[in-house]
């Protein structure tokens, strides 16, 4: 059986991310693919961008990827532009809007936020058209007609749903988890290509870290928005930072 560790949302947190790639090692698994927001919020941009470049098999953009990358100066997004420079903000603004793969029979497409947008958000309790409407095609017409596996990020919400026969689900955040306060990612199984149905896994995998290093790691930055960063990594909760 393929295995594949599906990341998202690390948001320039090292310490959170060094403790999910040692898990991904020490379970042997050789391919991880991430669905954006390498970097916003946190205060190692830089770093995040050069590992999930360096072990990422498969990258997507996300919205603060996106955002950094054309260099919008809402949020103090020009903080982040220089401290990663002009080479990773060129690749950040390369970076494909999906990715499309067959496991097990089955139609996969990983997504950052939705199929029509990295700023179009889908939440688990939002309404059924809007969450059936994540199995279209997406926006950028690479996609093969409507998928019967959709994975994304963006909510930094972790969860599984089935809907009308099909699989929604949401990777939660490695660094800005806002649901536990423990880093989340995903584990894919299942028999690469073919139509014939055969056994398929989803597994969600939450690592704990050291948050309060995180903090003072943050402190040290100055990073924008500090106090509302630090109060979502050490609750998990949301309170009007976007995602």
């Amino acid at each position: 059986m393929e295995r594949i560790a599906i990341v998202s949302d690390i948001h320039g947190n090292m310490t959170a991310w060094e403790a999910v790639w040692k898990d991904i090692q020490q379970r042997g698994i050789e391919r991880t693919f991430c669905l954006g927001d390498l970097v916003g919020k946190g205060p190692q941009p830089a770093e995040a961008v050069d590992q999930i470049r360096a072990v990422c098999e498969v990258v997507v953009r996300g919205n603060w990827d996106e955002l950094v990358a054309v260099n919008q100066e809402v949020l103090d997004f020009t903080w982040q532009s220089e401290r990663l420079g002009a080479d990773r903000v060129a690749y950040l603004a390369s970076l494909p809007f999906s990715y499309e793969l067959k496991l097990s029979g089955r139609n996969i497409r990983l997504v950052h936020a939705s199929p029509q947008s990295v700023y179009h958000r889908v939440q688990p309790w939002d309404e059924m058209s809007k969450r059936l409407a994540m199995f279209e095609p997406p926006a950028d017409e690479t996609g093969s007609g409507m998928a019967d596996v959709v994975g994304y990020g963006d909510v930094h919400n972790a969860f599984l749903q089935y809907l009308d026969g099909r699989m929604l689900f949401n990777t939660g955040s490695v660094g800005n988890p806002l649901d536990v306060p423990q880093a989340s990612y995903c584990i894919l199984e299942g028999e690469e290509g073919g139509d014939k149905q055969k056994p398929f896994n989803l597994q969600f995998v939450r690592v704990p870290y050291d948050i309060e290093q995180e903090v003072r790691i943050a402190q040290q930055h100055q990073v924008p928005a500090m106090d509302a960063y630090i109060r979502e990594l050490r609750s998990g909760i949301y309170r009007g930072l976007q995602e």
